[in-house]
């Protein structure tokens, strides 16, 4: 792993956690477009780029985004180990009071995570919602089936579970199960333990740049197995409370 000019260790207001795979062209305009929506709207915050393998020569430009702005950390995978690693790992990482986090793609404009913070003092996960989705008919498709069959089966109420647009309070990632593909269920996870959650419509745009890595046979079947995990987790989950009479007899 790779750190350029980490900031103070002291706790940030914000840690932005972004997973790249393959993103070298929109990564400036990501970094100019985040640091610009940021600066002077939220006390302290930080971008923190995972790099899950890449090849195209993300890395070495991450590496360079990192040296110029104190704001952003890198991190590198040896390999491609996928969206969900990429993730843990970010907050692994994260020093933030509140997480958000991002694509890679330019297909989110980070302006929309100011919309979100406000209400993430409220509910301990605000949710992204591409209401006005602008993806190939493909991709449309296979989530909207997706989506249906997992409201269906887990009934976690979220209208666009896939959007990566999120902003988490600290302890709930923290309290999060996760295995390979279970970003797409962060909403359901979060809903096991009981937390708190909203939805925001936010912005959605074209890809300009680079391919996404994401179709029927990983988008749809994928989701649809992982089904069987969440439903299981949700059956099996600890929940209890303390009495509020209790009293420490230690």
């Amino acid at each position: 792993m790779l750190e350029y000019k980490s900031m103070s260790e002291s706790t940030l207001r914000l840690s932005v956690v972004i997973p790249i795979y393959n993103e070298r062209d929109n990564l400036h305009p990501l970094t100019a477009q985040t640091l610009k929506a940021l600066s002077g709207q939220v006390p302290s915050f930080e971008i923190i780029y995972v790099d899950d393998g890449s090849t195209d020569g993300s890395a070495q430009l991450l590496d360079q985004l990192a040296r110029n702005h104190a704001e952003v950390r890198v991190f590198h995978f040896d390999r491609n180990y996928g969206q969900t690693a990429a993730f843990d790992a970010g907050f692994q990482q994260a020093r933030g009071e509140l997480v958000a986090t991002l694509d890679g793609d330019l297909q989110f404009d980070p302006r929309d995570i100011l919309k979100l913070l406000p209400l993430a003092t409220q509910y301990e996960l605000v949710c992204g919602w591409r209401r006005d989705r602008q993806d190939t008919i493909v991709k449309r498709l296979s989530s909207r089936i997706a989506n249906f069959v997992r409201n269906a089966a887990i009934h976690d109420g979220v209208h666009d579970t896939g959007c990566s647009l999120k902003v988490f309070q600290r302890h709930v990632i923290e309290r999060l199960p996760l295995f390979k593909g279970m970003h797409r269920f962060f909403p359901a996870l979060a809903k096991i333990h009981g937390f708190s959650m909203t939805e925001v419509p936010v912005s959605h745009y074209n890809r300009a740049h680079g391919q996404s890595k994401y179709g029927i046979g990983n988008r749809l079947f994928s989701s649809l197995y992982d089904l069987i995990a969440v439903r299981w987790m949700q059956a099996r989950c600890l929940r209890y409370i303390y009495r509020k009479d209790q009293h420490d007899l230690q």
